[in-house]
């Protein structure tokens, strides 16, 4: 018969650690270790790795605000100067979840004398810290191009998509390894130097929230239909006045129902009759009941008042 023992659970603060993560260069990574010692026997070792995430909510003010900017470049060569290039670019927010797709608005203008290319790109930027020196490493992560764009032409990018695929979230408080992402909003300019936008990304772990994507949707789309131009006004509804029917009117059309429904008239005109009388609304209110209680006589008068009977 053999027996088994278990140990309490330990459970680190997983606040002060950093997100796993592996590199070319350097790597974070947890793992637990447990021995069993026996006596005359050898110890017993166990090890299991274990991924730990640090939480990055993107629902923040500061992860929920957009991200744009603006440049210009003139080309020159030599003694010649060709017109300016203009890069205008902006995204919906700052921070993202692995799977999402950035929305891209951008608007590029070529006033010069050579065909460029719109570009959008992705970039990781690893960077390691050990004694007290940095190495850092930027990879691309995905990109897309537009059209190309001849001289005295203008492109818009009217929320062109730019897929995330899955990548490790950022890591921004960990003193050995740091992971930082960045989008690329520039222009290809063949023979010569990049116009380009840096826009900072936070990659997170938690994603937008449902009710904010829907405000966020809400306000990018008013607009785009605030030139639409309302028709006018409905016309009022009837008032209750012109609709009502007095309580002789009513009677009278419970009477002329019952008149129908012994003569048996046609089914459709019997159908008729309901459809018109199904909906009217409830008679007038009156303080003259019309159907007033009998009245005792208490006394020799003449004229009767019922307050002045007495309570039986």
């Amino acid at each position: 018969m053999s027996s088994c023992c278990s140990s309490p659970p330990f459970l680190p603060d997983f606040r002060a650690l950093a997100t796993s993560f592996e590199g070319k260069h350097g790597s974070v990574k947890y793992w637990v270790k447990a021995e069993l010692h026996r006596p005359w026997l050898l110890p017993v070792k166990a090890k299991k790795e274990f991924i730990v995430f640090e939480h990055i909510d993107i629902n923040t003010p500061l992860l929920l605000a957009p991200q744009a900017g603006t440049k210009e470049k003139t080309l020159c060569c030599w003694f010649c100067a060709s017109g300016p290039i203009s890069l205008s670019a902006k995204i919906e927010r700052k921070g993202y979840t692995p799977g999402e797709s950035i929305q891209i608005f951008a608007e590029v203008e070529n006033c010069s004398s050579r065909v460029v290319v719109p570009k959008a790109a992705l970039y990781q930027t690893q960077t390691f810290y050990a004694k007290g020196k940095g190495k850092e490493i930027q990879q691309l992560v995905s990109n897309l191009r537009g059209d190309p764009l001849p001289q005295g032409k203008s492109q818009s990018w009217e929320g062109k998509m730019l897929k995330i695929p899955p990548v490790s979230p950022s890591i921004l408080d960990c003193p050995i390894i740091k992971v930082e992402y960045v989008l690329m909003v520039y222009v290809d300019v063949p023979g010569g130097l990049n116009l380009s936008l840096s826009l900072p990304l936070v990659i997170g772990t938690i994603p937008l929230y449902a009710s904010t994507s829907r405000t966020s949707s809400i306000s990018s789309n008013c607009s785009a239909v605030s030139w639409l131009g309302l028709s006018d006004p409905p016309e009022a509804p009837p008032s209750y006045s012109d609709l009502a029917i007095s309580e002789s009117q009513r009677r009278d059309c419970l009477r002329g129902c019952d008149r129908h429904n012994s003569e048996e008239e046609d089914p459709a005109s019997v159908l008729s009759y309901i459809t018109e009388f199904r909906y009217l609304p409830p008679p007038l209110y009156s303080e003259v009941d019309p159907y007033p209680a009998p009245v005792e006589d208490c006394g020799s008068s003449d004229v009767s008042w019922p307050e002045a009977c007495p309570s039986r």
